[in-house]
């Protein structure tokens, strides 16, 4: 599996994301305008927003709105079928595909790196083991000064204050991918939080919660001690200190594009193109997938070939622009496959 490299800036939204998109006679025409509501990750934000700008470029039927409320918001809404498509950064279970009563399909259209970023005053550097990192968001590590945590650091000057946990305060695809590789590298933070995209955060004390990705960065930002995990884009955005998170060949690697193309490098998809990678071999190691959910069956066969036209243009033109916005691409493999299905099975 090959991922594009090249890093540009991105900008980051948190609205609702709305633009009229047009879409080139790929599949047949329109009779006449669509509109596609969606809703679901923050994650994949500030991509799907450069896709609306750039799509409605050339096809002009339709009008895609999308509105970032978190991805357990957005697989609640696929279930409940009040949007035309939905985006989640954690996979949709069997026992949740179960319940669309009209089908879904998973269709990966991105990737990306969950930072471990931190607030505090004279420390540019900080590095986080595979130990460090699963006790304090478990509550065993409490304060900055913790001997494990100077063991990662040595010769860094670490305040003796109290950690300040910030997280997500709805249901989170990142925070999935987040606990998710804790999970995967620790038995204690397993059988006391697990891989959740809303876990209790059991053992924790002093601790903060955020509103999506950017809640959680402003809360970091003006929070002295504080310690949390967003998306990639975020973390630059707001210009927050980042982590370097120690991966499972031992090094400490900061997060980027080139880091989490090496982590993805050797996912393989199945079926169903469902992924979850808890612990990758090399690389960036917090790193995961985003999806859009549709349905097989629409209401009706204009709404059905809009969508599938969507879907094709995210996964040829849509995915050059990935790259430019620090986000991996998904490889064309894959996207074959992926069209396929969705060119054959939506109706």
């Amino acid at each position: 599996m090959k991922f594009s490299t090249t890093i540009f800036n991105r900008v980051v939204t948190t609205s609702v994301v709305a633009a009229t998109v047009a879409f080139a006679p790929m599949l047949g025409a329109v009779a006449q305008a669509q509109t596609l509501n969606g809703a679901g990750a923050t994650f994949p934000a500030p991509l799907y927003e450069r896709y609306a700008r750039e799509i409605k470029k050339k096809l002009p039927n339709i009008k895609i709105n999308y509105q970032g409320i978190g991805s357990g918001g957005g697989i609640k809404q696929v279930i409940a079928g009040t949007v035309d498509f939905g985006g989640s950064d954690a996979a949709m279970t069997d026992a949740q595909i179960a319940q669309v009563k009209n089908g879904v399909i998973l269709v990966p259209t991105a990737g990306g790196a969950v930072t471990v970023v931190y607030n505090l005053p004279g420390v540019k550097n900080l590095k986080l083991s595979r130990k460090t990192l699963p006790a304090i968001f478990s509550g065993q590590i409490t304060n900055w000064n913790d001997a494990k945590i100077k063991a990662d650091n040595p010769g860094v000057n670490l305040p003796n204050t109290p950690i300040k946990a910030v997280v997500r305060a709805d249901g989170s695809g990142t925070t999935f991918i987040f606990t998710n590789h804790l999970s995967a590298i620790n038995g204690y933070f397993k059988g006391r939080v697990g891989a959740n995209t809303a876990p209790k955060w059991v053992g924790l004390t002093n601790i903060l919660k955020g509103k999506g990705n950017p809640g959680v960065a402003n809360l970091v930002s003006r929070t002295p001690g504080s310690i949390g995990y967003v998306e990639d884009a975020f973390a630059k955005a707001n210009r927050l200190n980042v982590a370097q998170v120690q991966n499972k060949q031992g090094q400490f690697v900061t997060p980027s594009l080139q880091t989490a193309n090496a982590a993805l490098a050797t996912v393989k998809f199945p079926d169903n193109y469902r992924v979850f990678v808890g612990d990758p071999n090399q690389g960036y190691p917090i790193v995961g997938l985003t999806w859009i959910m549709v349905y097989k069956k629409y209401p009706t066969p204009a709404k059905a070939d809009a969508v599938k036209k969507f879907v094709n243009w995210v996964l040829t033109d849509g995915q050059k622009i990935n790259d430019d916005l620090n986000y991996t691409s998904i490889p064309g493999s894959v996207v074959n496959r992926v069209l396929n299905t969705v060119n054959s099975t939506v109706k």
